[in-house]
């Protein structure tokens, strides 16, 4: 079958709504042959090629210069080893698809983010997370992947094969070429026993090192304008010992009705009438109760989220994690600013992963969120990144932010490896736009 091409100029958005593109032409590729002639073709005509999978980041990391392949059509599962657990997927399989091809196979992924809508190939490249302060992020869980370069080969890179693309290009933000195929190491499917509960700040503040020392997957949500915390706190166990899910009418009720259907008509409400957004906050605080459950990892690892919004988060190093969500509560609690949405707090275990902002440390996560156009943004995400600067804080690439290359070059020891190798895949800028301009410089 050959390449599905799109002579009329089309439009792109992110999920976000804040990242657009017109004018541009789209490929919807199939298979690494034609990957590769979307590629080649381009480069032959002087135009610039971003791959984008779902467009979960909130960044203008996938906006295309002139041409956008559009992975929705290369998703394929390719093999599946069930003694070793190595599975082979199109880089363009979203994670949904995934969890559920591995659930059928008996097998997991070991850690995930809370949302499975992004293609394996935005994951792993943006370099996503879950929390868990023993594990690290999903490209950790990589053990091999086929890259197409700018001149159209296809290396395979793993640890014995081109490892040095192999070590940059599993956090590579599609510079380095575009992801066809990714081997991930998967694990026998286990389960999960949750216990989610609300708490007060203080209390999670000065229980949080022991909780998450102690159990597998920890995390909380502080409600800016109160005192207030939801703690998820998640413990692996056996699958064959047993699933306690939450009924149907419970997961309608928490998961969509009062997470999405209340919080969003809050959120929508308060961007109408600010003066509403801090009285909802303790609506929210105080709307969610304790539950405990137990069930098949991906269903506890994943939330739904329907409720719009653009989100910043910084990785630090873990000691520093709790000192500066402590300076971001005072700093909120003095301002004038009207904060809808929560903070999440989550960690992660050192990488080896040159771009990955867990590398060579064990890492600690602020997010924040606000509702698309909030008047508060700018001053609120400034805070976050002028805290984060002092501890050495590095951005998540699908997540907004401000640095350039300037800055990203003192956090991450690796950097000048990897732009050189991006340099040597990439010497005419086939994959670059402006915003990876700002990031890793003019390709040279």
């Amino acid at each position: 079958m050959g390449l599905s091409t799109t002579a009329a100029a089309e439009s792109w958005t992110n999920w976000a709504g804040n990242q657009h593109a017109t004018g541009i032409e789209v490929q919807h590729p199939r298979g690494t042959a034609e990957v590769v002639d979307a590629v080649t073709s381009a480069a032959a005509q002087g135009k610039g090629v971003r791959p984008i999978g779902s467009g979960h980041s909130f960044t203008a990391i996938g906006r295309p210069r002139d041409v956008q392949l559009r992975l929705d059509r290369h998703d394929r599962l390719l093999s599946v080893d069930r003694d070793t657990g190595l599975v082979t997927v199109e880089a363009g399989m979203p994670l949904h698809r995934l969890n559920a091809l591995l659930d059928a196979e008996g097998l997991a992924l070991t850690n995930l983010g809370d949302i499975d809508k992004q293609t394996v190939s935005g994951a792993v490249s943006t370099g996503t997370h879950g929390t868990g302060a023993a594990f690290g992020g999903i490209a950790t869980q990589l053990r091999g992947l086929e890259l197409v370069t700018a001149a159209g080969e296809v290396l395979a890179c793993s640890a014995a094969e081109n490892r040095d693309v192999f070590e940059h290009a599993r956090v590579g933000l599609g510079a380095l070429g575009v992801l066809s195929t990714v081997t991930l190491q998967t694990v026998p499917a286990f389960a999960i026993h949750a216990h989610e509960y609300p708490a007060p700040l203080e209390e999670t503040l000065d229980r949080f090192d022991e909780l998450s020392t102690s159990h597998d997957h920890v995390e909380f949500y502080w409600f800016p304008h109160t005192r207030r915390t939801n703690v998820k706190v998640n413990t692996r166990v056996p699958i064959d010992g047993g699933l306690k899910p939450l009924s149907r009418r419970r997961a309608w009720w928490d998961d969509d009705f009062l997470s999405n259907t209340v919080f969003g008509g809050l959120v929508a409400a308060g961007s109408r009438v600010p003066a509403l957004v801090r009285p909802a906050a303790r609506v929210a605080a105080a709307a969610l109760g304790s539950r405990e459950f137990t069930d098949v990892s991906h269903r506890v690892f994943v939330t739904p989220r329907r409720v719009r919004f653009v989100e910043m988060e910084y990785a630090v190093p873990r000691e520093a994690m709790l000192p500066l969500l402590t300076e971001l509560v005072a700093v909120v609690e003095a301002s004038d600013w009207r904060i809808a949405v929560p903070v999440e707090v989550r960690t992660a275990a050192a990488d080896d992963i040159g771009l990955s902002t867990a590398s060579g440390r064990d890492t600690g996560y602020v997010a924040i969120h606000v509702p698309p156009g909030s008047p508060d943004q700018a001053a609120y995400f400034g805070t976050l990144e002028r805290l984060a600067a002092q501890v050495g804080g590095r951005p998540h690439w699908g997540k907004m932010h401000s640095l350039t290359s300037t800055e990203l070059r003192d956090r991450y020891p690796r950097f000048d490896d990897f732009v050189a190798l991006r340099d040597r895949l990439d010497p005419s800028g086939v994959f670059a736009n402006d915003h990876l301009d700002r990031l890793l410089g003019v390709p040279r």
